[in-house]
């Protein structure tokens, strides 16, 4: 977050350097900066395994897609409530993950907004399509009814930084979790 994209500003590529010796999970580290072009190299050299950028918050997409594929890291694309679908369309090719959000991204406690559900199936179906393997994420007002839900429209990783991991979560997800830095 860099007070600028999102209202709030949190950790940059020096803490994600400074955790990345004491963890072997992946570290998928999702920007909500605006430009985050200019960050990417400092935040693969910091040992992040995926970068996710925001498709709002910047003017050429595919470039940066491209730019963190070179980078030799995983590229995801999120999507805040307002953002269809079909913007990640194009990219489905060339992207690891793509990440709802499930409140508007900037703080923590919102609560889910429902209506994203028809989203994440859109996407699955969208995603299964390819038949390539592609993280459907969901991130925002994340607890354990709202991860089965999520689970059940077609999200197979689940952000749940305000409630946590709990035994339900990890059953929804089949005991798939993924580490998530929101920065």
């Amino acid at each position: 977050m860099d007070g600028h994209f999102v209202p709030n500003i949190t950790i940059g590529p020096e803490i994600v350097r400074a955790l990345r010796p004491h963890s072997k999970l992946p570290f998928d580290v999702h920007l909500m900066i605006s430009p985050a072009d200019p960050y990417l190299a400092a935040f693969a050299d910091a040992g992040s395994d995926i970068l996710t950028v925001h498709a709002e918050a910047g003017a050429h997409l595919h470039r940066t897609v491209q730019h963190i594929k070179a980078l030799g890291k995983k590229a995801g694309v999120a999507l805040n409530p307002g953002t269809p679908a079909q913007a990640v369309q194009p990219l489905l090719g060339e992207l690891d993950l793509v990440l709802v959000m499930t409140v508007n991204p900037g703080f923590g406690g919102q609560s889910f907004i429902a209506g994203q559900l028809d989203k994440i199936a859109e996407l699955r179906r969208k995603i299964d399509a390819t038949g390539r393997t592609i993280d459907l994420e969901v991130d925002g007002g994340i607890n354990d009814h709202t991860a089965r839900r999520a689970v059940d429209a077609g999200a197979d990783v689940d952000a749940a930084n305000r409630y946590g991991v709990t035994p339900l979560s990890l059953a929804c997800l089949n005991g798939s979790v993924s580490v998530v830095a929101t920065l």
